[in-house]
């Protein structure tokens, strides 16, 4: 699935982002709205990774859902 697809179907696959990023809390997952950028830098927040990784890690994940 990419991330236009993702975008429209935020609000059903909300929880499985968080699943896969138990970090994440309710307010982080409204405020990123399907917004690829806005995941890659809560994610370099929330686990300290570079925006590379983040951005490596929601490719596997978007590909997975």
């Amino acid at each position: 699935m990419n991330m236009d697809q993702i975008k429209g179907n935020w609000k059903q696959l909300s929880g499985t982002l968080q699943r896969e990023w138990g970090e994440l809390t309710d307010d982080d997952v409204a405020k990123i709205e399907g917004d690829q950028t806005k995941l890659a830098g809560i994610l370099q927040e929330k686990y300290g990774i570079a925006k590379e990784e983040a951005e490596k890690r929601i490719d596997e994940w978007s590909s997975r859902n």
